[in-house]
Order: structure tokens, then C-alpha cells, then sequence
């Protein structure tokens, strides 16, 4: 059996449901969506927003109106759906949600960025340091495997951006965080689940508005599946999604070697 699952930033799920997201997943109906970046609240949404036909939707919305905020649709029912990470201003924000079954986790994570200014740009850090603790005590654990999917706004490798030395001191290319990343896969053991089996170049997942980027695949590849090392024989096979646009972000699909039921 092989179960499919997704990865999407929707930059606004009512923005993107007239934009043809959920005509999208009708015609690509895999098994957990992991969404970030809904922009909305549960209460304040239409039945079309809130969840397709034969999926299990779950929701964690940011205190603040029109913003962040993740969300998970199952096909298969969870065991148990846990939000948050217990880092208090971004729990606030509506940034983490997870779906637990049996022995797997699925979860839906949305970093911050620091693009707005140094502030942001402090909290992201900040962020970044305290959910390494938790990374850590999941990567030496055995008794479950993680598919920690999500928007976490950092490129890895000059092979993840398209312009390369332009980006050095933008958030989302800097060193640091890079560095971040590069512990966590190379130190901690966790794993880029798209290069398991794609190690092409160009493959981006996020393109700005501006400046015809999308047309000319000026992107940047930010959005992830990280698993845990048990999982890297079960990646089957990925694809980035890019024959409709309803977000800045392209939806990253994998399929593993793995059965829900």
C-alpha cells in the first residue's frame, strides 16, 4: 500500500478556494493534506472552505484574524490531532498541528518568516532554537516515525534558490539558517524527503508575484517533507505540482511505501 501526502502553503484558503484549490485536490485526491498559511478562522468560514468530501479536517487558527494559521484533511480518521509546541507567541500564531496514527505523526508546521523586518527576523530565530530541542528528542526516539511537512521558509542549498548570490542577506537564504538546516540533516539525522529521490536543480516550490517569477520559474524551494531516518527507504516518488496556481506556493506531494489502515 502507498499513502500520498501533501504539503501546500495556500497563502489564504478562501483566496485559494476561488482559485481553484479545492477543484485541485478533487483531481489529485491524496491521502493527508498538510496546509499552512490559512488566513482565516474556523467560525468565519463557508462549509466549501472548511472541508472537502471525504476527508477528516482539522484546524489550528492564529489568535489574529487573517492570519497564519495550518490545518490537516485526513482520509483516514487520526487517532489522536494535538496542536502547538508549547513556544507560547507562536502557538498564539497558529503555526503547528499534528495527526497521529499508530506509530506515525503527520504535521503540518509553518515557520515564521523574518522577511518584514529584524523582528521578525529575531522571533524566527528564537523559533528556530527552541523547536531544535524538540527536533532533537524526535530524531533519537524510535518509537515513532515523523513526516513534519510545512512551509518552513529556508533554502538549503544553492540548488534550492534560483538567484543564488543576490539572496545572501535575505531571510529565508541566510547563512544561519541554512546552517540550521544543515544540523538538523546532517547532525540530527533527519531527512529532506524530496531528495531522496530528486536531486534535479530548479525544483522550486515558491515564486514571487513580482516580476513574472512564476513564468520564468524564479523560485525557491522552501516547502518540505522532513522525516525521520526509518522513513527514507519508504519515499517512493514526488512531484511538485505546478498545472494550477492558486498560492504562491506549489503543493509538494510525496508517496511513501506506508499504509494508514
Amino acid at each position: 500500500m502507498t499513502l500520498t501526502i501533501a504539503s501546500v502553503n495556500l497563502n489564504g484558503i478562501r483566496a485559494a478556494t476561488r482559485k481553484g484549490f479545492m477543484d485541485w485536490l478533487k483531481a489529485n485526491p491524496v491521502d493527508i493534506v498538510c496546509i499552512q498559511e490559512t488566513k482565516a478562522q474556523v467560525n468565519d468560514m463557508e462549509a466549501t472552505h472548511l472541508c472537502p468530501e471525504g476527508y477528516h479536517c482539522y484546524f489550528n487558527d492564529a489568535e489574529k484574524k487573517g492570519y497564519s494559521g495550518v490545518a490537516i484533511f485526513s482520509k483516514v480518521e487520526p487517532d489522536t490531532v494535538t496542536t502547538g509546541l508549547g513556544i507560547e507567541w507562536a502557538d498564539q500564531e497558529g503555526r503547528y498541528i499534528q495527526a497521529n496514527y499508530g506509530d506515525l505523526t503527520v504535521a503540518s508546521l509553518y515557520l515564521p518568516s523574518g522577511s518584514s523586518g529584524d523582528h521578525r527576523q529575531d522571533l524566527k530565530f528564537d523559533f528556530m532554537d527552541k523547536y531544535t530541542e524538540q527536533l532533537e528528542e524526535i530524531a533519537k526516539q524510535t518509537e515513532r516515525s515523523y513526516v513534519i511537512c510545512g512551509d518552513w521558509n529556508i533554502v538549503h542549498t544553492k540548488k534550492d534558490i534560483k538567484n543564488w548570490s543576490s539572496n545572501q542577506k535575505s531571510s529565508g537564504c541566510l547563512p544561519e539558517e541554512r546552517a540550521w538546516l544543515d544540523k538538523l540533516f546532517n547532525e540530527l539525522g533527519l531527512i529532506d524527503a524530496f531528495r531522496v529521490v530528486n536531486q534535479e536543480e530548479d525544483q522550486y516550490t515558491w515564486w514571487s508575484y513580482r516580476a513574472n517569477a512564476w513564468a520564468n520559474n524564479v523560485g525557491w524551494r522552501i516547502d518540505y517533507q522532513i522525516i525521520t531516518p526509518d522513513l527514507r527507504e519508504k519515499v517512493v516518488s514526488t512531484k511538485i505540482h505546478r498545472d494550477q496556481r492558486f498560492s504562491d506556493h506549489a503543493p509538494l506531494v510525496l508517496e511513501y511505501n506506508l499504509d494508514l489502515k
